[in-house]
């Protein structure tokens, strides 16, 4: 069963970005992928319009869409990577490819991924404080002379 949902996967994904099975094979990649963009801008509408109101089909809109172009470009640029690796099978190891740029440019997009979705659950959530605190139990001055005692 998984080895079908594999399999299907791989073949929707050759379809789509494989210059040899494509069926819009004959238009340049940039143009290929305008073109799936265009598409997931089209769905997204039809999407939002269905589901969100009118008073957040914007945002709703702009979140649909954001996620869209980023997963198609993800996908891409994952799919030629993929396939760039298989022809060379060079290891980043073997050729000493280290660059600290991207290297940075990752543990950069990961640290901002991660403050944002922190920011934004802080900012959604109401009520963040379980547990009330009425204050201490003694005032300061009792505890300074508690503790010279």
């Amino acid at each position: 069963m998984l080895e079908k949902l594999k399999n299907w996967m791989i073949e929707s994904a050759n379809i789509m970005f494989d210059d040899s099975k494509s069926d819009i094979r004959s238009l340049p990649k940039s143009v290929r992928l305008q073109i799936l963009i265009v598409l997931s801008f089209v769905w997204s509408t039809v999407f939002s319009l269905y589901v969100f109101s009118l008073t957040t089909f914007i945002l709703g809109w702009a979140g649909v869409v954001m996620g869209h172009v980023g997963l198609i470009i993800a996908t891409y640029i994952t799919f030629k990577i993929f396939h760039k690796a298989k022809k060379e099978q060079k290891s980043v190891f073997e050729t000493g490819n280290y660059n600290p740029a991207k290297i940075f440019i990752v543990f950069f997009l990961i640290f901002f991924i991660f403050i944002f979705t922190k920011g934004i659950d802080v900012l959604t959530r109401t009520g963040s404080y379980q547990i009330q605190y009425d204050g201490p139990d003694k005032s300061t001055l009792q505890r300074v002379k508690d503790f010279v005692k």
